[in-house]
């Protein structure tokens, strides 16, 4: 079976969403001195690959702790939207979804991650393509690039928050999968009582 990491690695050089506090990833204890080793983050959520449960943007909305754990698990499926400015329901043509599959959007971005264009011209998820997610009743959707909406109201990150369809922001390596017509997604997030955690994204090659 062949695994694909979707995951960005945690380091203290991470971008962040702009006027949030940067991560620090720091060692605090050295085998040589303390006879072992001991790391020390300092973080946001909203940080590196991580997830967005629904408290993020709904009032009194689950934490990732009260998430069940197969919410995390489905069916993949990923489109190429490279190119669009505004990704909206047009691209879930002529594709097959499955209730409960988790749907991965693959904008290249993810390439940029550690560049300032990183933050220059991201495209957006439309309303009608969030309420079309919603129709369609998948677990998630994942992106490689900072998120759905990116400013005020937020409000594709409602629609899908407010239904409970999990969100996956900063992933890496979608372009290991345009050719792939039959794999598992498995996104584990930390197990934080919090409106967001950070989550070990991976692929299961099934074919």
């Amino acid at each position: 079976m062949k695994i694909i990491d979707l995951t960005q690695t945690f380091t203290s050089d991470m971008p962040v969403y702009p006027g949030d506090p940067k991560a620090t990833l720091e060692q605090i204890a050295f085998i040589e001195k303390d006879t072992f080793n001991d790391h020390k983050i300092t973080t946001v959520m909203h940080v590196g690959t991580h997830m967005d449960a629904p408290l993020h943007m709904i009032a009194n909305g689950k934490t990732i702790d009260q998430i069940l754990p197969d919410r995390f698990i489905g069916k993949g499926v990923v489109i190429d939207v490279r190119g669009k400015d505004k990704i909206d329901a047009t691209v879930l043509e002529n594709t097959q979804i499955e209730e409960e599959s988790i749907v991965l959007l693959y904008t290249g971005f993810g390439a940029k991650y550690r560049d300032n264009d990183y933050f220059k011209d991201d495209p957006e998820l439309t309303e009608d393509f969030a309420n079309k997610i919603v129709e369609l009743k998948v677990k998630m959707v994942g992106m490689d690039m900072l998120g759905p909406d990116l400013d005020k109201p937020w409000i594709t990150h409602k629609i899908l928050l407010g239904s409970e369809i999990l969100i996956l922001e900063n992933l890496t390596n979608l372009d290991q999968l345009l050719d792939v017509t039959n794999f598992e997604v498995v996104a584990l997030p930390a197990k934080f009582k919090a409106d967001a955690a950070p989550v070990r994204v991976i692929a299961k090659i099934l074919d």
